[in-house]
């Protein structure tokens, strides 16, 4: 299979991309903004090839992005969006700057990717869009996280458009919501808290989610969590 992992540095982007390549038939492309760490994934497995992808200046690269997929993939069989940036501040205290390059990396950026990506996707792919509870409607929502909690229900209603949008087409587009994982954002942002789930269980998860998610499930926002945080 032909697989796309944005946000493979670190967390759970990064053990899908290790769950994936399990398999030696996959051929993964896996991007993100630390290039030494991608690097590694490739030294270890050889059907995973790095690019460096900062997706809160996509627009700017994206020409590049597609004829380096388009070389190398004909088609596209699942899409993961996993990059995401959270700063957690007071509301009044988030400057421009940071308010904007959260929206562009976890929604803009993401959705830019599918939109340039289209050409090379058939009936069956499966896009995957990673949220959150803290942008799932109607849960627990925490100080410090207003704007990356916007941005994930942002993503998550895109989810559900293009669904609408593609359904004529075969593409498949769904989006889990995911609650606490111990990973290194999340230490950033609650120091000192213990999840009760691990990266590599949830990147198996989604992996597995990926393959079979599509057969029954369409335009849907998943909650994916023991707890929130």
């Amino acid at each position: 299979m032909n697989i796309i992992v944005n946000g493979g540095s670190r967390g759970i982007g990064r053990e899908i991309v290790k769950q994936f390549a399990a398999n030696e038939i996959n051929r993964i492309i896996v991007t993100g903004r630390n290039m030494s760490l991608l690097e590694q994934l490739s030294q270890n497995h050889r059907n995973v090839v790095p690019l460096f992808l900062d997706l809160s200046a996509f627009d700017s690269t994206s020409a590049g992005f597609y004829e380096f997929v388009s070389s190398r993939f004909e088609d596209i069989d699942i899409l993961i969006s996993s990059a995401g940036l959270l700063i957690s501040k007071k509301f009044e205290d988030f400057s421009a700057d940071e308010s904007r390059k959260i929206m562009e990396t976890n929604f803009f950026g993401p959705a830019s990717v599918i939109r340039v990506l289209k050409p090379l996707m058939k009936a069956g792919t499966h896009i995957i869009n990673i949220s959150s509870m803290g942008g799932f409607q109607g849960s627990s929502k925490y100080n410090g996280l207003s704007y990356y909690s916007a941005s994930k229900a942002a993503i998550a209603c895109l989810t559900e458009c293009l669904a609408g949008e593609f359904k004529d087409t075969g593409i498949k587009v769904n989006c889990l919501a995911l609650g606490s994982v111990q990973t290194e954002m999340l230490n950033e942002a609650f120091p000192g808290y213990v999840a009760p789930v691990t990266a590599e269980e949830m990147g198996k998860f989604i992996s597995d989610f990926a393959l079979n998610g599509h057969k029954v499930f369409n335009g849907k926002i998943l909650p994916v969590a023991v707890t929130n945080p």
